[in-house]
């Protein structure tokens, strides 16, 4: 039994990674660099809770996470796509830009400096506290969202022409895939997983808390790099990382190890997990190009 908590606590911690890290092989598959994923995620995350405090809905929730990351994608898309500005300048720009409107919105709305009044979540109607999470519809999208990425790589039309865009676009326009429109869908389909795992985070703790996401966005980028930008090992990697978080947890109540080294297990792993991959994969070969 405790087995089975600990494992299912692994993976509702890792269901804000799966997510915003499927957005992240998405954004780069079509050649975008993912590095705005953590302003997605915040936004995401403000988002929900807007949509939950403005209608008494969870549901409602989502589709105002949604909304709210795809302004950001919009301002990465225009920045990227149209003037073709440096991908890591814009992602930087953007994250700090979100960090400092969150912080902004939240006191004009909610009157605070630190965080949000509670809001509803998902499975608040009681039941078995071990399989609480699981009532959660995002906990189910993050559990199934790479699989169901990877087979849409690899055997639909429009994972061929995502591929196809990343790689070579030059060719793909000449076969008359439209390179611009494509990669413009591929972002904003990774704005809407990104801003639903903010919204898990949220909903989650049924309250926004100033820069909440906590560096989810960049450790689901350097999840998308570890897997080789592979979904099924993309989501490996988001799990791994979400052990290192729960043995942090598991570690916080013991007094034998101060609590600051603690909280540092999960940047470190990401640190040393990317320094044995960073130079042996292969990202896609359009990835960041401006021309």
């Amino acid at each position: 039994m405790i087995a089975l908590a600990v494992l299912l606590q692994m993976i509702r911690i890792a269901v804000p990674y799966l997510l915003a890290a499927a957005g992240g092989v998405l954004s780069e598959r079509v050649g975008v660099i993912a590095l705005g994923l953590e302003g997605m995620m915040l936004a995401g995350a403000f988002g929900a809770v807007l949509g939950a405090h403005a209608t008494g809905s969870p549901w409602a929730a989502l589709p105002a996470a949604m909304a709210a990351a795809w302004v950001v994608t919009g301002v990465l898309a225009v920045a990227t796509l149209r003037y073709r500005a440096n991908h890591v300048v814009v992602g930087v720009a953007l994250n700090l830009l979100v960090a400092a409107a969150t912080r902004f919105f939240l006191r004009l709305v909610f009157d605070s400096a630190s965080n949000s009044p509670r809001v509803a979540g998902f499975g608040e109607d009681g039941g078995s506290a071990l399989l609480a999470g699981t009532a959660n519809p995002l906990w189910w999208l993050g559990v199934a969202v790479l699989p169901v990425l990877g087979w849409a790589l690899a055997a639909t039309r429009f994972g061929l022409r995502v591929r196809a865009v990343g790689e070579k676009p030059e060719a793909a326009a000449s076969v008359g895939v439209p390179v611009g429109r494509l990669r413009l869908q591929g972002l904003l389909l990774a704005g809407a997983l990104a801003g639903l795992g903010g919204a898990f985070l949220s909903l989650e703790q049924h309250q926004f808390s100033n820069s909440m996401t906590a560096g989810r966005g960049f450790i689901a980028l350097a999840a998308v790099i570890f897997g080789r930008w592979e979904p099924v090992r993309v989501a490996v990697a988001c799990l791994l990382f979400a052990a290192a978080e729960t043995l942090q947890i598991q570690l916080q109540g013991g007094e034998r190890i101060p609590s600051q080294f603690v909280e540092m297990i999960p940047y470190l792993l990401t640190i040393v997990a990317l320094a044995g991959v960073v130079g042996r994969s292969r990202a896609p070969a359009a990835l960041g190009r401006t021309e």
